[in-house]
């Protein structure tokens, strides 16, 4: 080693007294103090370079859809125990990742942790036609001008019901507890299963059911008896005389069923777009008692 005595100084070198003088390695002779700090900082900053790696968060499946013709892309997620036996299962409409799928898991995430919400799964159907799966056949001509692929809601009820579900029993060990959750034509679809096949879950969120449909025609139908352990929340925004009135009257109507659980939410700061999250937030608050 030799000894250094010059420094930077305004830009340029600046002779140092003896005394202040400190040891430097050869290889460092013409370096500037910042070359130096650099020098001696670069093992630091080498060594704390990152590696990348995927996130995953849960399970995708692709099944072949015989009532459908065609396969449908089903994303999973299951919260986090390694005790857990049996799980609660949410089948998610609109389920896509860019969609709802997300931030669903989320609150399923957080309800499980700070909540008593059990162990649970959630099954986010991917959309290929949402208009098509989600909406009965209509005698509407304009309807069926604007929407030309809509009518498909018995296959899509059929998929549901005879392929994913005994799929995922398959796959999980589940409890028997099966919540549905849609809104718009996802509420539509919802509340076209509990008139008609209401023991294919024992909760429904419906959130800003899309009742119009085809001039308010499932009204008419005749209801199937629903089991009275079932449990519903209803939800609608500011959306609107005629949505805001059916999501009333669905309640009103459920209401007479004596159900185990029959709430509605009227969430005045929400609108179509915005409802979803909150509007699952505020059902999860009325299952779920806090944890702590």
């Amino acid at each position: 080693m030799i000894e250094l005595q010059l420094v930077e100084k305004n830009n340029g070198l600046h002779r140092i007294p003896q005394s202040q003088k400190f040891m430097y390695f050869p290889c460092m002779k013409s370096m500037t103090l910042r070359h130096l700090v650099f020098c001696l900082l670069w093992p630091v900053i080498a060594s704390s370079q990152s590696d990348q790696t995927a996130l995953a968060i849960g399970d995708q499946l692709t099944i072949s859809s015989t009532f459908l013709g065609e396969n449908r892309v089903i994303n999973i997620y299951k919260t986090a125990a390694s005790d857990v036996e049996v799980y609660d299962v949410i089948y998610l409409l609109d389920g896509t990742l860019d969609q709802d799928f997300m931030h669903i898991a989320g609150l399923v995430q957080f309800f499980t942790m700070m909540y008593k919400m059990p162990p649970t799964l959630v099954v986010g159907i991917a959309n290929v036609d949402r208009k098509r799966d989600f909406s009965f056949p209509t005698t509407n001509e304009k309807l069926k001008a604007d929407f030309p692929t809509t009518g498909g809601s018995e296959k899509f009820i059929s998929f549901i019901e005879s392929e994913l579900q005994p799929e995922i029993e398959r796959l999980y060990a589940t409890s028997g507890r099966k919540m549905l959750i849609g809104q718009s034509l996802g509420g539509l679809l919802a509340t076209e299963i509990i008139y008609k096949k209401p023991e294919m879950f024992t909760d429904f969120l419906i959130v800003s059911p899309s009742i119009w449909w085809d001039d308010h025609s499932l009204k008419t139908i005749e209801r199937k008896p629903i089991p009275k352990s079932t449990r519903v929340i209803v939800s609608v925004g500011k959306e609107g005389r005629v949505m805001q009135k059916d999501a009333k009257q669905l309640h009103r109507m459920l209401k007479k069923d004596r159900l185990e659980v029959c709430e509605f939410q009227f969430l005045k700061k929400e609108d179509h777009a915005t409802i979803l999250h909150n509007a699952i937030y505020g059902a999860f608050l009325k299952m779920y008692a806090p944890r702590y």
